[in-house]
């Protein structure tokens, strides 16, 4: 293990705002799992993360399947012997509105961006609690007060999962307490390789609403997961972290 002793799971950690992550992690010494079905970004990641002196594993498989997320996190335990955070990142964007959309779409969303960060917070859970300790990070989405836009990357299916995000994030800062920390992160506009295809053709009108000039990085959120996950003494649980450039001021 690193000299830190500490350990960090990321979903979708192989690309995007889960890579940026976790190397944001593993530069304050976390060693890392990432869970990711893309297996050469992940291994990518892995070597990244290896780079920097942590040790990291490689988990492959879908983050809505409950099993797979129980077989999966036991293998970190087997390893490593404890989880110290959890970055509950993996999802998928939904553009269709409610009068395209299939019941097999919607059923597909909320199984991803909701379900699958319950299936981890399920797993972790017990074990934070038994060792007394822990950060659960969810990330969420601006989405989520807004309910998105006609021009977003996503619309309501997305929204209604990433709403679920917050909820489950203030309920289970209440359970979980007084040892473990539960808190969301909401990024605005963030250009990565699942927004770039809806972002590029919009992309000065979306800067042009940002008060801070431009979009997010990956970087920018990955600064803010870091510091949830890391911060000591840490008084704050249950909170949600606009990370948007000003965009959704209120």
């Amino acid at each position: 293990m690193s000299n830190t002793g500490k350990t960090a799971i990321v979903t979708g950690g192989a690309r995007g705002i889960g890579r940026a992550s976790a190397l944001a992690l593993a530069g304050k010494g976390f060693d890392v799992a990432i869970m990711d079905r893309r297996q050469p970004e992940g291994a990518d990641t892995i070597k990244a993360l290896q780079a920097l002196g942590v040790e990291a594993l490689q988990l492959v498989g879908e983050v809505s399947e409950f099993d797979t997320v129980q077989r999966l996190g036991t293998q970190v335990i087997d390893e490593w012997g404890r989880i110290d955070v959890l970055v509950n990142n993996a999802g998928i964007s939904q553009p269709k509105g409610i009068l395209e959309i299939s019941e097999a779409e919607w059923d597909h969303t909320l199984a991803v961006d909701l379900k699958g960060y319950f299936n981890w917070c399920h797993f972790v859970a017990p074990l934070m609690t038994a060792q007394e300790s822990g950060r659960i990070v969810n990330i969420s989405s601006v989405s989520a007060h807004t309910g998105g836009s006609p021009t977003g990357v996503s619309k309501f299916a997305y929204a209604a999962a990433k709403g679920g995000v917050l909820g489950m994030t203030r309920a289970l800062a209440k359970e979980l307490a007084p040892h473990v920390t539960v808190n969301a992160i909401c990024p605005g506009a963030v250009f990565t390789d699942l927004t770039r295809e809806h972002f590029t053709p919009l992309k000065e009108a979306i800067v042009g609403a940002i008060p801070l000039g431009r979009m997010g990085t990956p970087e920018d959120i990955a600064e803010v997961v870091a510091f949830l996950a890391s911060v000591e003494p840490n008084f704050l649980t249950g909170e949600v972290v606009d990370v948007d450039g000003g965009q959704w001021i209120n």
